[in-house]
Parts: structure tokens; sequence; C-alpha cells
């Protein structure tokens, strides 16, 4: 359904965003996820038709809409676009804010239209109402309204969710990928928020520095990130050193681990272990001993920051009703599934 191609997209002489390519089957949804001026937004853009792409070319259903030289508008391109302040008009109703875009249908098939699309986001009843009248999260459910309202092939959403609480982000992303599941639209969605990239995609991308550095599930950007941003960028993590016995497996402070595939590092090689708070358990019999430097309630869970020998500093996800002070000796086990292994720089001691 979508196709990018080494999609460029430059401001003057400023390229911001470098030969992207990725591609999306109908009805699936990806993620562009980054820090703020990684080129997400800029990208965007070009997908929908509001910046021309300085190289390469999208492709929508398999038709050309940006390339050098071709430039479909907007409107042509059947993609529905939800912006991060909504874009709703303050003096129009909920059902007039739906039907905006609908003009040209008789207004029997517009109204038919308008109770399809209040019922299926949850706001039946609220057709009449103004938007000054609605909460943030049903102002968002009006916006995605009105985007599917022309039954586009695509919809784009630009940090849709950057105005709400947390707890509603959470439900309301959960709510739309239900929905877009629902009637199998593909869609492309910007966040600077991991959590709800994880909530809504089924595909993600990690944007830096206007390139792409991995694009892939959930589980394989958490589980096997492709360079050190990526790692670092995804949930939380510690590089601790280590030093490669032979292909399989690494000898590091915590101990020794191994893993069945090839890690493409030769015996010797001094190395960085990928270590995430959940590889680390809290265990009272292990000989394995950690001082505990700071803790963070989490509720349900502690984070505790804890030092290994004598400087490496690993995170550890405990259940909360173990509470241990700073400065504690706690026993700690680990259970590392995935060798994450990066070359350590030869400044690095």
């Amino acid at each position: 359904m979508l196709q990018l191609q080494q999609v460029s997209v430059a401001y003057q002489t400023s390229q911001v965003v470098k030969a992207i390519c990725f591609s999306l089957q109908a009805g699936e949804i990806g993620c562009l996820v980054g820090p703020s001026g990684s080129g997400k937004t800029s990208l965007l853009r070009a997908i929908a038709g509001f910046e021309p792409v300085s190289q390469g070319q999208v492709l929508v259903n398999g038709e050309v809409v940006s390339a050098v030289g071709v430039q479909q508008n907007p409107e042509q391109r059947q993609i529905g676009v939800v912006f991060q302040d909504y874009a709703l008009f303050p003096h129009l109703t909920v059902g007039e804010n739906i039907c905006f875009g609908l003009w040209r249908q008789p207004k029997a098939q517009q109204q038919q239209k308008l109770q399809q699309l209040l019922q299926l986001v949850g706001l039946s009843g609220m057709a009449g109402r103004f938007i000054h009248q609605l909460s943030g999260g049903q102002q968002q459910r009006v916006a995605l309204a009105r985007a599917l309202a022309p039954e586009p092939r695509l919809i784009l959403l630009d940090e849709p969710f950057s105005g709400l609480d947390a707890d509603l982000r959470d439900s309301l992303a959960r709510d739309i990928r239900d929905i877009l599941k629902q009637l199998n639209i593909t869609a492309v969605m910007v966040t600077h928020d991991q959590h709800e990239a994880f909530a809504m995609a089924d595909w993600i991308g990690v944007m830096a520095h206007g390139s792409l550095q991995q694009w892939g599930t959930p589980y394989q950007l958490y589980h096997q990130p492709s360079n050190r941003f990526v790692a670092d960028f995804i949930g939380q993590g510690d590089l601790i050193r280590g030093e490669m016995l032979d292909g399989y497996q690494v000898k590091t402070c915590l101990g020794l681990f191994r893993q069945a595939q090839h890690t493409g590092f030769a015996a010797g090689t001094a190395v960085d272990l990928l270590v995430r708070p959940d590889d680390i358990l809290h265990d009272d019999a292990s000989p394995l001993r950690a001082k505990v430097l700071s803790r963070a309630f989490r509720g349900a869970h502690m984070l505790y920051q804890l030092q290994v020998g004598m400087n490496e500093q690993i995170s550890c996800l405990a259940p909360s009703h173990h509470q241990h002070q700073l400065g504690e000796m706690i026993g700690i086990s680990v259970q590392i599934d995935d060798l994450v292994c990066f070359a350590r720089a030869v400044n690095q001691v």
C-alpha cells in the first residue's frame, strides 16, 4: 500500500531526510519515532504531499505520487491526515467537522456516514456539540473521524496524542489501533514517545539526524537493535564491558553468556553487551551481589540502579514489595536470551 524508495527531503540546501526506504502492506500500522529534529514530521509531510521530495519516490497502492518532477496534489492522494493540534473548526459542530470533506455527497448519504463514524469512534449522540464542549480525547476522536470520512487509502497521524495525559494516551492509542484494524486502513504515525509506538505499531522506524536507523517490529527493535543509538533510544538498557571468548560467548562481570547464533565478533574482541532491566532478576539466594545506587518507585515495580564490580552499572526492575536501601548489597541473577554486542571504541576503557 505504501512504499518509500530512497526518499530524501531538502529545505533549500539543507537535507533533512536522507534516502529513507520502507514499505507497509494494506492494513499495517507503521510508526516513526526519534528525537526532535530527526526528520519524522518532514517525512510524513512528504508522504502527504505537503513537501516535495529531493530524491527517490513515494508510491501509494503502486502509484508514484511523489518523485523528482512528480508532485501529485495532497487532495488527489486519498490520504487522511490527523494533525498534532487536531485542526478542528471551532465554529462548526462535531457533525459539521466530520462531514467537512463530504460536501459533494448528498445530505442523506452524509448523515448516514456521520452516524456510522460517530458510533465507530465512540461519540454517538454528540453530533450537535461544539468543539470547546469536548475533552481532549473526544476532540482527537473527532479529528480521526473527519480523516476517515472520505474513506482514504492511507491515514497519517502527526504526534496525535501529545496534548493528552499519559493514561488517556495509552487507552486512546489502543482504541485507534482497533479502529484502523477494523477498517483495514494502512497508517503511519509520528511520535517521540516509544510507548505510543509500541501500543500502535506493527512496524517501527527509528530516525536520527534525518536517517532511518532501523525498521522492524517492536520486538526486533527492543531485543535486536541494529546499533547503539537504537539500543539506547528504545527501552531502558545499560552497556557493560565484555570480551568475546569465541563467536558465541562473551565474558562479563555478570558472568559468561552464550547463544546459538554467531555474534559476528572474533575471539578476544572487546565489546559492550546490552543489558535490559528485565534481564536482571532480584534473587536473594544468588551469590552474585550488586550495590543499590538509586531507586525509583514505579507502582507494581521498583527500578533499581545497581553497581556491579568496580564501576559497571545496570538497572533492575523488581517487585515493589522488595524494599532495599541505598548502599545495600542485594542478590541478583541474570537471564539474557539475545546477546546484543557492539564493538567497544578504541578510546573507551
